[in-house]
């Protein structure tokens, strides 16, 4: 007898900056027994800088085309949970990628939850101008669009990382 194994396709948190990707995604690597990658982390390491690094020192143009090229070796592998960056998806060469490839999951907060969670964290380089909740929904607005196309939305309002880890095992469970 001939048995093929099927190989689930990798998983891919998308969302604000904020909305608990890189907590989420390791917290479900381990669930499922799949590697975890945070894209942020893997460019920092590259590059010896903090992202905020990277902004100040090369730009966002050199960040986001380190950031397409890595996220495109990534997604590649096999096994693996993978945090990307706030604004990776909106790239339409890395949502294309995956979008082909992967299980694309869109973590979706409100903003004024996502205003609590990133105001106090100086780290995020897009984040130091916004001075306000509202400036934070404008981006938000700019970006919901392009997130809305992911694979799945799941509401992260009101729910505890136990409860949105469980809700993603079982899409992934049912590819």
């Amino acid at each position: 007898m001939n048995f093929r194994l099927k190989l689930k396709k990798n998983l891919i948190l998308i969302g604000m900056m904020g909305a608990g990707k890189s907590t989420i995604g390791a917290i479900l690597a381990k669930n499922l027994n799949l590697n975890f990658i945070d894209v942020d982390k893997i460019l920092e390491k590259k590059q010896s800088m903090t992202i905020q690094e990277i902004f100040a020192k090369k730009g966002e143009i050199f960040f986001r085309k380190i950031e397409e090229e890595e996220t495109k070796k990534i997604v590649k592998m096999s096994n693996v949970v993978v945090a990307l960056g706030g604004g990776a998806f909106l790239n339409e060469k890395v949502r294309k990628i995956i979008k082909k490839t992967c299980v694309s999951i869109w973590l979706n907060l409100r903003t004024s939850e996502l205003y609590k969670r990133t105001i106090i964290n100086k780290k995020r380089p897009l984040l130091r101008n916004i001075k306000n909740e509202k400036e934070l929904e404008k981006l938000y607005e700019e970006r919901r669009k392009i997130y809305a196309l992911s694979d799945h939305n799941i509401d992260c309002n009101y729910k505890d990382k136990n409860a949105i880890v469980k809700k993603i095992k079982i899409i992934y469970e049912s590819q």
